[in-house]
């Protein structure tokens, strides 16, 4: 099976800047995300890409590098999104050092048991992501009650709807994960 519908682009035939960015990932984890080489094809989208991916889901203060892949396992197994879930669940798995949490999220994230704030999370992500349309202030009622503050709600709602456009992407593309994601945390 090929990693993109569309083909994929190797980080040595990247521009300097993007292989360098692409070159410290490699480096962290052992090897490239499919994703990055397939959006390779269109280096200023994949600029733009890592961009924002990074102003999500590295700020510090929020919610917790964990809770944010919480929203985008979550938001990707609502989307159906399998590279998405298996990427994102790994880092998931990592992160909370539970080798369980991403497949009970993923297969099912209305159901999945998960304590009072990790519910309220999903909960929020999953009524943005399903049904955008119905998403009122009840829903942020919710999440404030379960003790969420605005910022925090802020960053569930960005999360779900940059994991929206990434998982549509991964859609077109037919993007396979790598198998080393599957291994990760277990």
């Amino acid at each position: 099976m090929a990693d993109s519908r569309f083909g994929v682009v190797e980080v040595e035939d990247l521009p300097e800047d993007l292989r360098e960015r692409i070159g410290a990932i490699r480096e962290k984890s052992g090897f490239v995300p499919n994703v990055f080489r397939a959006l390779g094809r269109r280096p200023d989208e994949l600029r733009a890409f890592l961009d924002y991916h990074d102003v999500l889901m590295e700020r510090p203060d929020g919610l917790s590098k964990a809770e944010r892949e919480l929203v985008v396992v979550a938001t990707s197994g609502a989307n159906h999104c399998t590279y998405c879930v298996v990427a994102h669940g790994a880092i998931l798995r990592v992160r909370t050092k539970d080798p369980e949490i991403a497949d009970r999220v993923a297969t099912n994230p209305w159901g999945a048991e998960l304590e009072g704030r990790a519910r309220a999370i999903v909960d929020l992500a999953l009524a943005l992501t399903r049904e955008p349309e119905l998403f009122s202030d009840a829903d942020i009622d919710k999440a404030r009650q379960a003790g969420l503050t605005d910022d925090e709600i802020w960053d569930v709602g960005a999360v779900t709807a940059f994991f929206a456009a990434s998982n549509r992407m991964a859609h077109l593309t037919a993007l396979t994960p790598n198998p080393e994601f599957y291994r990760m945390g277990r």
